[in-house]
């Protein structure tokens, strides 16, 4: 598929117009399109703002739910129908769908064959734009256009009708939509002529199995720009004539109109995760008397802003339209889940309030948060490079919580815990926060809440993870035992997982052992330190593989390093070998330079050939049994490692080269083939990769650090957290010249291939002069450090 770059760019320059005329448009370097075949329900979400509450955007099957609860769903580019406009779109939160139409009253959506008679229409991808904050498609079946925008809490649709006496807007309430599984209970009424509101509780497969008394409730109020001719209710079972109200399973409400040509209707729609009060509060702060237009504008232009702390130039357009759209996923990954009033949803339907806050510029929002597995390698850097804020609400998102349900959750729906992983890096990340600086909180409390998360197992609740801690500080390493007829089982005694939990447990000690040193808590820091090197115990010096043990200390027999999911979550042996990124150092060692090297260089060399992920399969796992596999979290980082090696030109080569083939810029081949683009972790990675700036340890070291790698463009401007600027600029770069051939740093030689953290965070100049051919001699002198 070719890009039509000029009519995109055409129509943000007209929506952007009189709002930024020094700068050139980077919204037209966006493509939602990109990746949208099997993607997850939050990423084809055009019509939003920057973490936004309300999502909007087309639904192709979200009605069908997922049978896992976690699969692509929502959006997908081989199908070709639309079934309606859905508002909700965050991990386990999905619904209230609209829909307008024309003819008789249908109040099903029907099945994608269309074999039976449903409210769904056809389309035409021609007459589909997708922009950063804007969404705009021909309904064939109808000849209606739709339009959808958004602020931070209201969804704006704008529907314009041909002549008909027979016009309608459904307003869907009562059914699943995406990953939100069944709906429990639902409720909408009109208020007036002209006013509507309701509610859609459900109870999310995830919710089901990691917080069974738990659930997520959704609220809304709308307003109309035309009062309707009338008003049909109706409910999953029945049509119901001359009333303006619908409950229960399926209920919803049918706006009936008389359209003349061309005539536009507009829904206003405030959310909220509350209540009905404080939905119709964030409608009236937010977008009261503000037109569809304006709305629009409004949400470009702060796209435009915060897209913009990254400016980068270059002649590649390919390059730009991957990193633009890489940074666009990562900005719209999780969403807001407070109210302007700062009510925010707790557990089981409750509301709590958000404690007053002295720092308005790093003012903490509560979020709704897939896991944070793997997020250190990718978006929590990208937080701490240039979007603190985001950083710090999701550390007070965290504590929020562990002061409401004392612990932290490994990815949470309004309050609930619904992440699968079971490992809960919430530790770490909140560790890494604190060593850049980022403490909008209480310090005090964050190390006790960190503390617990790695050593507390007594009532642990199975959605805070971790359920293996207590065999874990027992044995040193988490014993592996075999399952007969379950699958992913962990206890107090070990788990199935056990080599990844041993190798993940132990990164995330080191990580509290550096927070627990920062803050003079030494006997803490010696008791972190020493589980830190449980992969220690994992470790097979005969094949050189990390190789899951039994509680008798035996390793697992009849092992097979590729086999994925015996012993190592959503990854094998191979992959996982190279997970301790908090003492790479250690790691050679134990395998030996040389053998690390041509190791790791060969499995890139192999991997290449697929893509560096799982070929061309379209499946989420289709790399989970290859030798690296870029689509997944466990191998983020391991390309990075050739400059604790000693080979730092093999990390500017083999970092380049996944950006050019994993990366694609069509809708099957986006964040490869088979993705697994969890809430903007795989466009985040892209995007500090292609700057050449990365960790390894994920910012947890006591004094982090930042490695370099091969800068992709010819300059890069980055506003960065404090304000200040960093400019990256090199000489003689091309998709060829990917080596570092020399480096300065205002002004001085840069002789190292890595630099403290604090040093780059006081902005100023780096400058790279790149070749095709590696300058063996450029960054080997100092290794970056791997002191424990």
């Amino acid at each position: 598929m070719k890009f039509k770059y000029s009519s995109v760019a055409a129509f943000v320059a007209l929506a952007l117009a009189g709002c930024s005329t020094k700068r050139e448009s980077i919204l037209k370097y966006v493509d939602p399109n990109i990746g949208t075949a099997h993607s997850r329900w939050f990423f084809y979400t055009p019509a939003a703002v920057p973490y936004g509450m309300a999502k909007l955007a087309p639904s192709t099957n979200g009605s069908y739910g997922n049978p896992s609860g976690w699969e692509a769903v929502g959006y997908d580019t081989r199908q070709n129908s639309i079934e309606g406009f859905v508002h909700f779109h965050e991990w386990q939160v999905g619904g209230v769908s609209y829909m307008p139409t024309t003819g008789a009253i249908i109040t099903k959506p029907g099945d994608l064959e269309r074999k039976t008679p449903g409210y769904r229409s056809k389309f035409d991808r021609k007459n589909q734009v997708a922009e950063p904050g804007y969404y705009k498609v021909l309904l064939d079946d109808y000849k209606i256009t739709a339009e959808l925008t958004a602020t931070k809490r209201v969804g704006f649709q704008r529907y314009t009708f041909p002549k008909n006496d027979q016009s309608h807007i459904i307003l869907d309430i009562g059914n699943k939509q995406g990953e939100s599984d069944i709906v429990t209970d639902a409720n909408i009424k009109m208020l007036d002529d002209t006013h509507f509101e309701g509610f859609v509780s459900t109870y999310p497969k995830y919710v089901k199995i990691y917080d069974p008394q738990g659930k997520v409730n959704m609220y809304f109020y709308g307003e109309l720009s035309k009062k309707p001719v009338s008003v049909t209710a109706f409910t999953a079972e029945q049509l119901l004539d001359k009333t303006d109200h619908a409950e229960g399973k399926g209920a919803g409400l049918v706006l009936n109109y008389q359209t003349a040509d061309n005539e536009t209707i507009e829904v206003k729609t405030g959310l909220s995760y509350t209540s009905n009060a404080n939905a119709k509060a964030n409608y009236l702060a937010e977008a009261k008397g503000l037109s569809f237009e304006n709305a629009k504008e409004q949400a470009q232009q702060t796209w435009q802003d915060q897209l913009g702390k990254i400016t980068v130039e270059d002649n590649d357009i390919q390059n730009k339209t991957k990193f633009y759209t890489g940074l666009f996923h990562a900005l719209l990954g999780r969403g807001i889940a407070s109210d302007v009033n700062g009510d925010y949803p707790k557990h089981s339907g409750q509301t709590g309030h958000l404690p007053s806050q002295a720092n308005d510029k790093l003012k903490a929002e509560f979020i709704n948060s897939d896991a944070i597995w793997g997020g250190f390698w990718n978006i929590t850097q990208l937080w701490a490079l240039s979007y603190p804020d985001w950083y710090g609400s999701f550390v007070n998102t965290e504590l929020q919580l562990y002061k409401d349900k004392g612990w932290f959750g490994d990815g949470i729906a309004n309050s609930e815990y619904v992440s699968g992983v079971g490992t809960n890096f919430v530790g770490l990340a909140v560790a890494g926060a604190y060593q850049v600086g980022i403490r909008n909180y209480d310090v005090d409390l964050a190390y006790e809440a960190v503390k617990a998360n790695e050593l507390s197992y007594k009532n642990r609740p199975v959605g805070s993870g971790k359920l293996d801690i207590k065999a874990f500080l027992e044995h040193g390493y988490v014993p592996y035992f075999d399952q007969t007829g379950r699958d992913f089982v962990t206890d107090s005694t070990g788990s199935n997982f056990a080599g990844s939990h041993t190798l993940e447990y132990s990164y995330s000690a080191f990580a509290a052992a550096q927070m627990a040193k920062a803050m003079g808590k030494t006997a803490d820091y010696n008791k972190f330190i020493k589980l830190s090197n449980g992969w220690r115990y994992i470790f097979n010096p005969q094949n050189k593989l990390m190789q899951p043990k039994r509680a008798n200390g035996s390793f697992i027999d009849k092992f097979d390093p590729y086999q994925p999911w015996r012993g190592f979550q959503e990854g094998n042996a191979v992959q996982y070998t190279f997970y301790v990124p908090q003492n790479p150092a250690g790691l050679i060692n134990a395998i030996g330079k040389d053998n690390f090297n041509k190791r790791l260089d060969s499995i890139f060399t192999v991997s290449e050939k697929l893509g560096f992920g799982g070929g061309k399969t379209i499946d989420a796992f289709a790399g989970i049994n290859s030798i690296y596999n870029h689509g997944n979290q466990p191998n983020l980082h391991i390309s990075w490692l050739f400059n604790f090696s000693g080979k730092p030109w093999l990390t500017q080569k083999w970092t380049r080269a996944i950006g050019r083939e994993f990366y694609g810029i069509e809708p099957i081949h986006g964040y490869g083939y088979g993705q697994d683009e969890d809430q903007g972790q795989l466009g985040s990675w892209y995007v500090i990769n292609a700057l050449g700036l990365f960790d390894v340890k994920g910012l947890t070291d006591l004094k982090p650090i930042i490695e370099l790698g091969s800068p992709l463009f010819a300059k890069a401007t980055v506003t960065l957290g404090n304000g200040k600027k960093l400019t990256i600029e090199t000489q003689n770069n091309s998709a060829s010249n990917v080596y570092i051939q020399s480096a300065l740093f205002n002004g001085k030689p840069l002789d190292n291939c890595w630099l403290y953290r604090d040093d780059l965070m006081n902005g100023g100049e780096l400058k790279f002069v790149m070749g095709n051919q590696p300058n063996t001699s450029w960054g080997t002198k100092v290794p970056p450090p791997s002191a424990q």
